[in-house]
């Protein structure tokens, strides 16, 4: 039986890995990761979420040793180098055909097609898989045959059109024979990236600790969820996006663990459990929309009506948000969770984006790559997702008349403060109440800034500004 060549992405793990398992019933496995930390920073990923990367391709090479399948690593300064280096490896180890699992923003699909271009001129063969979807990119259309622009008649029909097949798990191969090919070692990170990544101990890699974060989510906070999501001084979500955006756990995974707590249902039975699996599929759905609609690729809005839309030039109140000094306790003590853990709650993060394209109408895109830049679980998809949304230039966006109150905000979903006191902990010296908006004179003893903007000015310019693109 002829070598087959394996290429591990954003899907580090041995279980229900589709390319992995379709290889290794042809013939023995040999395994590449290539690390291109130029090609990720200049798609905006930072320090942490390429630390987390790597701490997850070394626990893959510790999986795959168990099953005596090497682990060969190359580094490439960027996509266009991915097809001779891949077709490089085959010609040295004989390999017949390459196995990897697609992946859909735009530079991805272009360097997959040219990988797959590459070894058919070498008479070599490839197959891409469609494993972090349930749905292929183009499945699922509306009537008149158009990718789904709006959620929930997505959300619908995922559900309408889902099988047994297309959840069905797939287990690690067993071990082959060994082969005689060394493992090569990790590559070292740059200097720069080794010092800035803030994550590790938060974050532990691999797909045991990602297995391990699901059941206890399951276990304690899984049903509680719909109730307990939406507080950040809670822990009540799953804390799993990390681990999806890399693949270390499949949405297959968390399905089927789903229908074993839940009498074998997903969209029904219990609520905080069906509400969980609304998320992962709100996952799915950004990647068709990357696939669909690739201009959010290329920066540009989903609702092609705002492009013409006013930004502020005003770099002074970037930094403001960046550094969480803007006057508004929630959204500063939410930005400065994000720069020292590398992870921002989903609530807040509705919260900040939408302070920040609509209280100070600064460009969406900026905020969307300084997130990309700090997330331990930053992608493409679901952060661009999210910050059109919150800017009303989106999929499902928010209506543009809609600005969340930050005060508001606050009093409801951290009503005590706690999460406030944590992360300004010069406000925590204030009665619990007072925490969201401190009065003038306390916030000038404590050191705190005053609001930089008023909400209802603010709310006013960002409709007038929505109201001039007719």
């Amino acid at each position: 039986m002829a070598l087959q060549l394996v290429w591990f992405r954003s899907d580090l793990r041995l279980h229900d890995n589709r390319a992995l398992t379709a290889a290794a019933a042809r013939g023995p496995v040999l395994a590449v990761f290539l690390h291109s930390p130029a090609q990720w920073q200049a798609h905006g990923h930072g320090a942490n979420k390429i630390d987390f990367w790597r701490r997850g391709v070394a626990a893959l090479g510790d999986a795959l040793k168990g099953l005596n399948i090497p682990l060969l690593q190359r580094s490439v300064e960027n996509f266009d180098d991915a097809p001779e280096t891949l077709a490089a490896v085959a010609r040295e180890y004989g390999a017949e055909t390459l196995h990897f699992n697609r992946e859909y923003p735009l530079n991805e699909q272009r360097r997959d097609a040219a990988v797959q271009a590459a070894f058919s001129a070498e008479g070599l063969g490839s197959h891409g898989y469609h494993d972090a979807v349930a749905f292929a990119p183009g499945e699922l259309l509306t009537g008149k045959g158009d990718y789904y622009g709006v959620f929930t008649p997505f959300a619908n029909a995922w559900h309408r059109h889902l099988t047994a097949e297309r959840l069905a798990l797939a287990d690690a191969p067993p071990a082959q024979a060994p082969l005689d090919i060394a493992n090569d070692p990790l590559p070292t990170l740059d200097t720069a990236l080794a010092d800035a990544a803030i994550v590790g101990h938060q974050w532990p890699a691999g797909e045991d600790a990602a297995a391990d974060r699901l059941a206890r989510f399951l276990r304690y906070r899984g049903r509680h969820y719909r109730e307990q999501r939406d507080f950040p001084g809670v822990r009540g979500t799953s804390e799993l996006s990390p681990y999806l955006a890399l693949g270390m756990i499949s949405y297959r995974q968390c399905m089927n663990a789903v229908m074993t707590e839940n009498d074998g249902q997903l969209a029904e039975g219990d609520a905080g459990l069906a509400a969980w699996v609304n998320e992962l599929i709100w996952r799915e759905f950004y990647q068709h929309v990357a696939a669909g609609f690739p201009r959010v690729c290329r920066y540009q809005p989903f609702k092609e009506s705002t492009l013409a839309l006013e930004w502020r030039d005003d770099d002074a109140g970037f930094a403001a948000w960046c550094e969480g000094r803007t006057g508004y306790p929630l959204v500063d003590a939410a930005m400065r969770q994000l720069v020292a853990t590398g992870w921002m709650h989903n609530r807040l993060r509705m919260v900040t984006a939408m302070f920040l394209a609509k209280h100070l109408l600064i460009d969406w895109r900026r905020g969307e790559a300084f997130f990309l830049h700090h997330l331990v679980d930053g992608e493409l998809c679901s952060n661009n997702g999210g910050w059109q949304w919150a800017a009303s230039t989106g999929t499902d966006a928010v209506p543009y008349f809609r600005l969340f109150n930050p005060t508001t905000q606050s009093t409801r979903f951290d009503p005590d403060g706690e999460f406030i006191a944590h992360w300004l902990p010069e406000l925590a010296p204030l009665p619990p109440r007072a925490r969201h908006n401190p009065p003038a004179a306390e916030r000038g003893r404590l050191g705190y800034p005053k609001p930089i903007v008023d909400h209802r000015a603010a709310r006013q310019r960002a409709l007038d500004a929505f109201k001039a693109l007719g």
